[in-house]
């Protein structure tokens, strides 16, 4: 009697480490460029957000006969101000939130207002969520400041204010714009929940020179925030929705603070009553997108500024009416 064998089909043990190595292995290779594909997609939204943004400056300006101011300070007095971000809100298809805001009341009085999630300030690739709370309310963020110019905020003396597109007392026309508008800077990237260094009093005085380094910024020194900047897309203050090209672009302020280094902002004092002095602010421009910032024209344009632009270039760009000549990006 033969007794036939019957075959067995399947997959032996060898066999199947094999096939997990090498789906393992086009996993590997091909993550990257999803990766890529993704930020890619996120890059192209977020430039998206700041074109909107630009749109609405043109349409503010042609309403109003000047660009949004940043806030308003009287010598001797305090700061009000919304910020430009909530200027623009009817300019930006958004008139139901800006028929809620009380514009002649400060905003912390609006808490419902201050904790609203914008989408369009915010960029896709933070990573980021939440509110913060300051001073018992509650602020949403934003992913892009407005260029106030070199690094003078306020002169609390004069009421004066810096030398870029926006800031306190400032609703310059476009007319005005003697650098370009294709030349004049007039938004960017920034990182949420950044932190700083707060009220260090120095420099005083005015035309006081901006910091050429960093080593320089950091001895004027400060009281220490872990997240402060950029949390309150409401407020007129330049370290929540504005920069300054002190640095250029994602520039790293390190500072460290109980073993833990930090990239941060710095201000020599905020606006206040009782203050007889400046105010210059360092807010680097910071952006989610490796090597590069997002950035907006006057001319209402969007392109990509590399980490690589020179120091001098990136503050000529930042000037309203300095008349520098500017290198390419």
């Amino acid at each position: 009697m033969v007794t036939r064998l019957k075959r067995r089909f399947g997959f032996t043990l060898v066999e199947l480490l094999v096939v997990m190595a090498i789906v393992g292995l086009l996993v590997g290779l091909l993550l990257p460029a999803v990766q890529a594909a993704r930020e890619a997609a996120r890059r192209l939204q977020c430039s998206n957000h700041l074109k909107q943004l630009g749109l609405a400056l043109h349409a503010y300006h042609d309403t109003h006969g000047g660009l949004p101011l940043q806030g308003t300070f009287a010598p001797g007095g305090s700061f009000s101000g919304y910020s430009v971000h909530a200027r623009l809100l009817p300019f930006c298809e958004m008139n139901n939130l800006h028929d809620r805001v009380n514009y002649l009341t400060g905003f912390s009085a609006q808490p419902e207002i201050c904790r609203l999630r914008v989408p369009l300030f915010r960029c896709p690739s933070d990573p980021q969520e939440g509110t913060r709370f300051d001073g018992g309310v509650e602020f949403y963020p934003t992913n892009y400041g407005f260029s106030i110019g070199t690094w003078l905020g306020i002169d609390q003396q004069t009421g004066g204010a810096g030398d870029g597109a926006f800031g306190v007392n400032q609703g310059h026309r476009l007319a005005d714009i003697r650098d370009g508008l294709s030349q004049t800077l007039a938004a960017a990237d920034v990182k949420s929940f950044g932190p700083a260094l707060l009220d260090g009093g120095r420099p005083v005085g005015p035309d006081a020179p901006p910091p050429d380094t960093v080593e320089q910024l950091l001895a004027f020194g400060g009281a220490f925030d872990p997240d402060y900047c950029h949390t309150q897309w409401v407020s007129g203050r330049t370290l929540q929705t504005g920069i300054t090209t002190t640095f250029p672009p994602n520039t790293r302020v390190a500072y460290e603070h109980l073993g833990v280094t930090y990239d941060v902002d710095f201000t020599s004092g905020r606006m206040g009553p009782g203050t007889n002095r400046q105010g210059y602010r360092v807010v680097t421009a910071r952006s989610y997108h490796p090597a590069i910032v997002n950035a907006l024209w006057l001319d209402g344009s969007v392109r990509t500024v590399s980490n690589a632009i020179q120091q001098a270039t990136w503050r000529a760009l930042g000037t309203r009416a300095g008349g520098e000549v500017t290198g390419p990006l």
